[in-house]
């Protein structure tokens, strides 16, 4: 089984990015962000043309999870939507989907920017992984298959900077950052790419500006978390640097897929 995490960056923008990847990895479950589209307007009918079902969280222009099932993987089962929205920070917007399908649980989650550490947005950010460690604290039985995919918008070590020295105490360096990374992991979920890479430096995203994804300037930002059932059975983890190149013209999301191959 293959399980993958996407922020697209805009499903009007990138729609035929995301069925591309859906053709080439054919994933069973995937987990996307960044839809910057409501529930009614999602491209549902795209998306089962291509064989998936999809359980969604979307806020106009903004935001927006969704998590994808295979229908020839489901093979018929049901997809149920858990959760839509991460408890008491509706007004972070629509950055949490979880659901239920192939005998585990699987949630998509949006992490806030926080923009500057020294502007407001940064400590909602905080707020809201302290929320969401809480919300797994509560929910999350790290005996039982769960995964957790997402852009978190946080480097957790040195090793997933291109420039930890210059970027420390910067946006997605801070120990503040860090410290809640720890305390979500604390919840029982692993990090399937640094579990299975323990010493590889590979990056999920780089700015679009001042051509930083030729240079290499990235960061590692997006991740597949894991309970220790799930890494057990996890092969392997990559980062598919293909989906952020341009494709006749057509301009990438800022983010690359992570792919897990799950026995």
């Amino acid at each position: 089984m293959l399980v993958a995490t996407f922020n697209i960056n805009s499903i009007n923008a990138r729609l035929d990015f995301t069925l591309d990847f859906l053709a080439a990895w054919k994933p069973d479950l995937v987990c996307l962000q960044e839809l910057k589209l409501d529930n009614a307007t999602f491209p549902r009918l795209a998306f089962e043309a291509a064989g998936y079902r999809a359980v969604t969280h979307g806020q106009m222009q903004w935001n927006g999870v969704a998590v994808l099932g295979k229908l020839e993987t489901l093979a018929g089962s049901e997809m149920e939507l858990v959760q839509a929205g991460l408890p008491g920070q509706d007004a972070a917007g629509a950055r949490l989907v979880t659901a239920r399908a192939l005998g585990l649980t699987i949630t998509s989650v949006y992490v806030p920017n926080g923009k500057q550490v020294t502007h407001p947005d940064f400590r909602m950010k905080l707020a809201w992984l302290d929320a969401l460690a809480e919300h797994f604290e509560k929910t999350l039985d790290p005996r039982t298959p769960a995964i957790v995919g997402g852009d978190f918008n946080l480097v957790p070590e040195d090793i997933d900077s291109y420039a930890p020295a210059a970027h420390a105490g910067h946006i997605f360096h801070t120990d503040a950052e860090r410290e809640r990374w720890k305390r979500i992991l604390g919840t029982g979920l692993v990090d399937l790419f640094r579990e299975k890479e323990p010493t590889t430096q590979a990056f999920s995203w780089w700015d679009y500006r001042a051509g930083a994804f030729h240079k290499k300037y990235g960061l590692r930002i997006d991740f597949l978390l894991g309970t220790r059932s799930v890494l057990e059975r996890t092969e392997r983890v990559v980062i598919d640097r293909e989906f952020r190149k341009k494709r006749s013209n057509r301009i990438p999301s800022d983010h690359a897929p992570v792919i897990a191959e799950i026995r």
